[in-house]
């Protein structure tokens, strides 16, 4: 193949892309240091248990002192947003009980709230 000098150019590196000078590197002591892998799965399934049982044992006198069954449904799901917020945090069993008590209340009050617009609509329909 015969190709001028300005073909070979044009496919040569840019100027800029080009070796200028090597620079010498310099690396210090070799440094060593010990990985320490975090605790194996059965303490965190151990700790989940507990926690389940916690859960459960809370939820269940909540749902024995409450009169009527619609409120079920409002008192768990309190229980599961309880629950997932306290598993956020380091110490989730020291946590737990007083986020399912707030829940809990807010969870009532929000029944209550439910039922006095229910009573006012039926009002209103009445007349």
């Amino acid at each position: 193949m015969n190709k001028n000098k300005n073909e070979i150019r044009a496919f040569a590196a840019p100027e800029w892309l080009r070796p200028r000078r090597r620079v010498p590197a310099k690396f210090g002591p070799e440094t060593r240091f010990e990985v320490r892998p975090a605790p194996p799965a059965p303490f965190r399934a151990m700790q989940e248990t507990e926690f389940e049982r916690l859960k459960h044992r809370l939820l269940t006198r909540h749902l024995a002192a409450v009169p009527t069954p619609e409120l079920n449904t409002p008192l768990r799901r309190a229980a599961n947003d309880a629950a997932a917020l306290a598993w956020a945090t380091l110490y989730p069993l020291l946590v737990f009980p007083v986020l399912f008590e707030e829940k809990i209340a807010a969870a009532f009050r929000q029944a209550e709230h439910q039922a006095r617009i229910f009573e006012r609509s039926r009002e209103l329909l009445a007349v």
